[in-house]
This record gives structure tokens, C-alpha cells and sequence, in this order.
């Protein structure tokens, strides 16, 4: 009998909404033409194009000139930091982000070091919140450029980006957020969060892999980092995803008309799964800010064991999880953003992430938290880490 899959790893990716593929599947066959064409299939294609830049701006509060479509969320990113930092080096070399950003971020900051850029990053507390006081301490004449994510995509911590922007408001500081893990699940108005960029990749709101967005408010100065043909008004070259613009279009309007009640869905089986597990595992670590956090976002370290070895005996009962960030799965290093939030590096090896869905049930919630107790104990009988777990704190 095959058993029925439980997939708790939706920040890592979604499943595409039947009605965003529904809405994709006309440009794969019959509107499949070049929306920089003149005919008659080529316009329909630029139809879709520019109906879904009108329907992303206004769930983003901006123009749909200010909306550029990109392959996702790694490549709006890059586009926002290499491109506002080559575009204003005259003005200053200095470049402000965190600790615990997503790679995409922190390799992009690494890159441009190697072009004289000076670069501060941020430290955070034990919930993974940014230092403001680090940040205003931080801030020179040279600063052009700050970029902090939206909320963690490993921990939930929804950060301060509206405090930020307060706090350089006058000055000639861009400030770009990496939205990606937050797109679909809070409030992404640009105006609200006062960011000159948000980036957003639709895989993570149900929506297809391969197609995101970079909003870039009006009279930003920066440089294309895509050269080739004059699609997106001459910012990012190359003949766009109609298909995949007009899935994740779908999806972010179908996330958005959704918001209240698959917030709270996510919220109800999140909180369970955090009083479940803490309350039945000894050595258990809720990870991350414990209010302030993505909905669906239930993070943990278990001491004495590894994180890879808890995914491998949750996958064989058919449960999918994630330990620490999925893009980085393979190494064999620690999280950084435990790291950077003072994890000891011996309990940051037994995290595990757990991230609900719409479609997820109260039923798989009450699987996961009954079997999970015995996996972490079967794995510390094993562990020559746990023979003195015996004298520790519980919790």
C-alpha cells in the first residue's frame, strides 16, 4: 500500500495552482508567439505580457513600468545589487546587508568585493533580527546601497525593513529587499515598506519554477546586468516567459485575494506542529523569532543529532522537511544564519524546518508530531553526541 505523501517543505517550493497552470497552458500551444512580434499570436503573447505586469503592480502598490520580469528570484537579486552598485560607485563603495541572507544576496555582495566594494554585514540577535543599531552605526558617506530580506527563509524572522527605510529616509541609500520567502504570505506593498526594490520568485507561492520579478521604483539609477535584445524597456534582455510571467501572475493574485484565510490555515497547523514537537522532545530548540515569523514557518535544532539524518527516517514515512535552507542541502556546513544567530555549531548540524501549505491537513500535522519523538530517539541512541543529554535541561 503506498503511503500518502506529507509535504512540509513549501519554503523551499510549491506545488504550481491548478489555476495558474490552467492559465500558463494556452501560451505553450496556440499563443505561443514572440510578444515582440507584429502578428497576430505575437500580440496576444504581449496581452498576457502586459496584463500580468499590471495585475503583479497593484498587489505590489507601483507602476507596471516599475515591474521587471526575470528567470527568479537569484537573478532579481543580482540585478538589483550588481546593478545599483556599478550605476552609483562614483558616489561611495559602500554596501550594507546581514548575515543571514539567502546566498543569492551574500555571493552577490562577495562578487562585488572583488571590485573594490566595501561591505558591512549585519549582525542579528538569537531570533535572527538585524542590529538597527549595528545598521545606524554602519551608515557613512559612502553608503549607496542596503539590501535585508523581507523575512528569513530559514527561520521565519520577519526583519524591521520599514524601520530601515525610516531610518535612511533623505538620504541617497537605495534600499532593496529580498522578498522572495515572503511573497504570498505578508504584505508586500512597496510604499508601505518604503524599498526602492523587492525581489519575488513565483515557485514559492505557487506559481511555476524559473520566473520571478524585480520591482524597481521610478528614477532608481542602476545598470541592466542583461545585455542582448530590448525586452523589459531595455532592463533585462531576453525574450520573456510569457507562460511562466502569466502563472505567476495568477498565482500571486490568487495568494493575495487568499491572504486572510491561508495565513491563518498555516498559522493553526504551524502552531501546532511548535507546541507538539517541543512539548514531546527533550534538547528541542524553536528556531527563529517567536511571534515575529512567517506563518507557515516551524523551525528547529535538536541537540545531538543530525539534521540530515532526521529528513532521511521522516522521508521514509513519507514526510518531506528541510534542514536549514534547501538550496544549500548538500553541504556539510552548519547554517550560517544559525551561525549568525549564535547557535552553537554542534546543535546548528540538528535543525530541521518544517513549512506548511494550503494543503496540508490537521491530520498530517498529528503524524509528524507522532512520529518524530521516536526518530529523534532512535537517532540518539546511536549518536556518541548524546551521552550526557541524560543531564541537561530539558528544554
Amino acid at each position: 500500500m503506498q503511503q500518502t505523501l506529507i509535504y512540509l517543505d513549501h519554503a523551499a517550493t510549491t506545488p504550481v495552482h491548478p489555476k495558474a497552470l490552467e492559465a500558463m497552458l494556452p501560451y505553450f500551444s496556440e499563443n505561443y508567439g514572440n510578444p515582440s512580434s507584429i502578428y497576430s499570436i505575437a500580440r496576444e503573447a504581449r496581452r498576457a505580457l502586459d496584463n500580468s505586469r499590471q495585475t503583479v503592480a497593484e498587489i505590489l502598490g507601483c507602476q507596471p513600468n516599475e515591474v521587471i520580469f526575470t528567470s527568479g528570484g537569484t537573478e532579481s537579486d543580482n540585478l538589483a545589487i550588481k546593478g545599483v552598485a556599478f550605476a552609483n560607485q562614483n558616489r561611495g563603495k559602500h554596501i550594507i546587508t546581514s548575515a543571514i541572507e539567502h546566498h543569492a544576496v551574500l555571493h552577490t555582495f562577495q562578487y562585488l568585493e572583488r571590485f573594490g566594494f566595501r561591505t558591512t554585514y549585519l549582525p542579528v540577535d538569537r531570533y535572527g533580527v538585524v542590529d538597527l543599531q549595528a545598521l545606524e552605526q554602519a551608515l557613512d558617506d559612502e553608503t549607496i546601497l542596503i539590501s535585508v530580506m523581507l523575512a528569513n527563509n530559514e527561520v521565519g524572522t520577519i526583519q524591521p525593513i520599514r524601520e530601515i527605510a525610516e531610518m535612511i529616509r533623505g538620504r541617497k541609500i537605495y534600499l532593496h529587499t529580498d522578498a522572495v520567502q515572503a511573497g504570498g504570505s505578508l504584505d508586500i506593498n512597496v510604499d508601505k515598506l518604503g524599498v526602492d526594490m523587492l525581489s519575488l520568485s513565483a515557485h514559492k507561492f505557487y506559481g511555476p519554477k524559473g520566473v520571478g520579478l524585480l520591482y524597481v521604483r521610478r528614477g532608481t539609477i542602476y545598470w541592466p546586468q542583461q545585455q542582448g535584445g530590448g525586452q523589459e524597456r531595455n532592463r533585462r534582455a531576453g525574450t520573456e516567459n510569457v507562460a511562466g510571467i502569466v502563472g505567476m501572475a495568477t498565482a500571486l493574485r490568487l495568494a493575495y485575494e487568499n491572504l486572510e484565510s491561508n495565513n491563518q490555515h498555516a498559522r493553526e497547523l504551524r502552531d501546532r506542529l511548535v507546541q507538539g514537537i517541543t512539548s514531546s522532545i527533550d534538547h528541542c530548540i524553536l528556531t527563529g523569532h517567536p511571534e515575529r515569523r512567517l506563518p507557515n514557518n516551524a523551525s528547529f535544532c535538536f541537540e545531538f543529532v543530525e539534521g540530515e539524518s532526521i529528513l532521511l527516517n521522516l522521508d521514509m514515512l513519507g514526510i518531506c522537511g528541510s534542514s536549514g535552507s534547501a538550496c544549500t542541502s548538500a553541504s556539510l556546513e552548519p547554517s550560517h544564519v544559525l551561525k549568525a544567530m549564535g547557535v552553537p555549531v554542534e546543535t546548528a548540524h540538528g535543525s530541521l524546518r518544517l513549512t506548511t501549505g494550503t494543503s496540508n491537513t490537521r491530520e498530517q500535522i498529528e503524524r509528524v508530531i507522532e512520529v518524530l519523538p521516536g526518530i529523534i530517539k532512535k537517532l540518539r541512541a546511536m549518536s556518541p553526541l548524546a551521552s550526557g543529554a541524560s543531564e541537561l535541561p530539558s528544554h
